[in-house]
């Protein structure tokens, strides 16, 4: 262990973590003010960076330097009684969960405070999908986010500059930098915004698999073991959830068509992997927030709410609190399903036929992303524009049996035509076999229980 030396320099303290040595809180807590006040530099900030990425961070120093970069700026508190709550994804291909799960849980009586960023890759996230519905304002301020909570239950909103603000340096230089994917950085960033929130409880939905961060098993679980252990040492009951993310989830990807699903599911009616993964993490909320659920009544708690209409009716008052009209809202959240009457429709759609007859053994959701990313649904760099009519419907399902010819995916773009690489690669995409080589499985592999490291 090095020396409690509060006024050590910031060229010797990245050398000690450079030669593997391990941090003390009061070297940690230099670090990180250093980099909230400015006083360390962008290149000294990007070398601390690669010595954590290459040398690894103890438990201890990765709680120490969550906790410090959690109260670099203000953090949220709520009245005694709320049940505060919130989920967080590593991200994935049409992955809309956080749209019908938050007033999903906002019906069963919590607080979700949503604070969800946007995306830097393959399509947008979670605000550039809600961006997608005129009007849908995702900047409030504290006061107003506490308002919307009080009145309505659930808000998904962009970080204000004043929670967290080492997080958003840490977070940009990791990118430029090539550290995106250490452990203990990814735990720290997560965290520490989670922390932030004032949470009660939170899970964690923690992918794996090719279109994932960690490719494999092993890899996603060391993540979110990492991630479980720093939530519940900062005093938030926090659990994770392991997935797959090898096909997209639900059969749309995109911004404003994953809208129109995430809507489609909170009428009941949503494509089942979706909902599947919307009633087991609420139900893990739920679970956590209140010991007299079962893990199986909690699950049927949320499905009930997607199944009555009421996590609808907090979805339709959401969208009024964050800015949309009346109008709006109310023809979005009604039976009709022509959701394009509100939301940008894409100048062309082109449909793909099914190159043989079989079964539908795999669609590779990877490959769907980087030809939506080429047509504008993603971002390269921060602060690009995307363009939310951009997408991809999935026509056909996993194991489904389908005839030589029949259209297996709608792209919606703008771009005159798609390239010969893009036929290419979504004709890569679908594979099509013998149904008997087509084994179903659960989207989710396994669960992290909170005060238990072991898995269930």
């Amino acid at each position: 262990m090095s020396s409690n030396n509060n006024t050590i320099s910031f060229p010797e303290l990245i050398k000690l973590k450079r030669d593997g040595k391990q941090l003390s809180p009061a070297e940690i807590r230099t670090f990180v003010q250093g980099v909230t006040s400015g006083a360390i530099q962008e290149s000294q900030i990007g070398a601390m960076l690669m010595a954590i990425w290459q040398m690894n961070m103890t438990d201890e120093e990765t709680l120490a330097m969550t906790r410090e970069v959690m109260n670099s700026g203000d953090t949220l508190e709520w009245p005694k009684e709320w049940r505060v709550v919130d989920k967080h994804s590593t991200g994935g291909v049409g992955d809309k969960v956080s749209l019908p799960l938050a007033p999903a849980l906002a019906a069963c009586g919590c607080k979700v405070p949503m604070i969800s960023g946007r995306g830097l890759a393959h399509t947008g996230g979670t605000l550039d999908k809600l961006e997608s519905i005129p009007g849908f304002n995702v900047i409030q301020s504290v006061q107003q986010v506490k308002q919307i909570l009080q009145d309505v239950g659930c808000c998904i909103v962009g970080q204000t500059g004043s929670l967290v603000p080492a997080d958003s340096v840490l977070y940009a230089i990791r990118d430029a930098t090539s550290t995106v994917d250490s452990v203990p950085l990814i735990t720290c960033s997560i965290i520490s915004k989670k922390g932030a929130e004032g949470l009660s409880a939170l899970v964690l939905d923690v992918k794996f698999g090719r279109a994932a961060l960690y490719k494999d098993l092993d890899s996603a679980r060391k993540l979110a073991q990492s991630l479980v252990t720093a939530g519940n040492k900062l005093g938030v009951k926090t659990g994770a959830v392991l997935s797959r993310m090898d096909v997209p989830i639900g059969q749309s990807v995109g911004n404003a068509v994953e809208v129109c699903e995430a809507l489609e599911c909170l009428k009941g009616r949503g494509p089942e992997d979706l909902t599947e993964l919307v009633t087991i993490l609420g139900g893990h909320l739920l679970c956590m927030c209140d010991p007299s659920f079962t893990q199986e009544s909690a699950k049927m708690e949320i499905a009930l709410k997607l199944k009555n209409g009421e996590a609808l009716k907090k979805f339709q008052a959401m969208l009024e609190a964050q800015g949309v009209s009346a109008d709006v809202a109310s023809s979005l959240c009604s039976d009709e399903t022509d959701y394009f009457r509100h939301m940008r429709r894409a100048a062309h759609q082109t449909e793909l036929p099914v190159p043989d007859e079989g079964a539908v053994l795999d669609i590779d959701a990877m490959a769907l992303a980087e030809v939506l990313h080429k047509l504008g649904a993603g971002r390269t760099k921060s602060g690009e524009k995307i363009d939310h009519s951009v997408g991809a419907e999935i026509l056909v399902k996993m194991g489904q049996q389908v005839e030589k010819g029949e259209s297996w995916i709608r792209i919606h773009h703008n771009s005159p035509d798609l390239s010969k690489h893009q036929y290419s690669v979504l004709e890569k995409a679908l594979v099509i076999g013998s149904l008997n080589k087509y084994k179903p499985v659960s989207c989710v592999a396994e669960f992290i229980r909170p005060n238990n490291p072991n898995m269930s």
